[in-house]
């Protein structure tokens, strides 16, 4: 990294691939893990409570040559709603997506329920997003609401 005559530093621009900005600061390690992105051999660079005029303070994450599929996207949106993905090429932004939570969560989340099914047996988890703003999940198996703060990932 460089420093300029300013007191800041500058991260190398990216040549392709994605920059996930507006994460919110304490989930930007849950993304890393979600993503799989310890298990990658691209430059990877990770920015955590950075300044934000929006959210005070957000994370950001830039990979090399990676690209994410709707799935992984709608992952995201569980754990990180109101994210941007940035997609890089040339070093220009070539599209920008905004990652919006989807009507079904499949196989990601574990039910809070401790009597549900899905905790007893080798099954998928399966929830219907009730409230999309809030962030409020419901389990198609015990019909329990898990809310945002309460989301754990399996």
């Amino acid at each position: 990294m460089e420093k300029t005559g300013k007191s800041e530093l500058l991260v190398a621009a990216l040549e392709n691939g994605t920059v996930i900005d507006h994460i919110p600061s304490d989930k930007v390690f849950d993304v890393v893990n979600l993503l799989g992105l310890t298990n990658i051999d691209t430059p990877i660079t990770i920015g955590s409570n950075l300044s934000s005029r929006k959210m005070g303070s957000k994370g950001i994450i830039k990979i090399a040559d990676r690209y994410f599929s709707e799935e992984e996207c709608s992952k995201l949106s569980v754990i990180a709603p109101n994210i941007v993905l940035n997609i890089i090429r040339d070093y220009e932004v070539v599209e920008k997506k905004r990652i919006a939570m989807p009507d079904q969560v499949r196989g990601i989340v574990k039910c809070g329920n401790p009597k549900c099914i899905t905790n007893h047996e080798p099954m998928q988890t399966v929830f219907d997003v009730v409230d999309k703003e809030n962030g409020t999940l419901r389990c198609r198996y015990c019909n329990k609401d898990i809310h945002k703060g309460e989301i754990k990932l399996l």
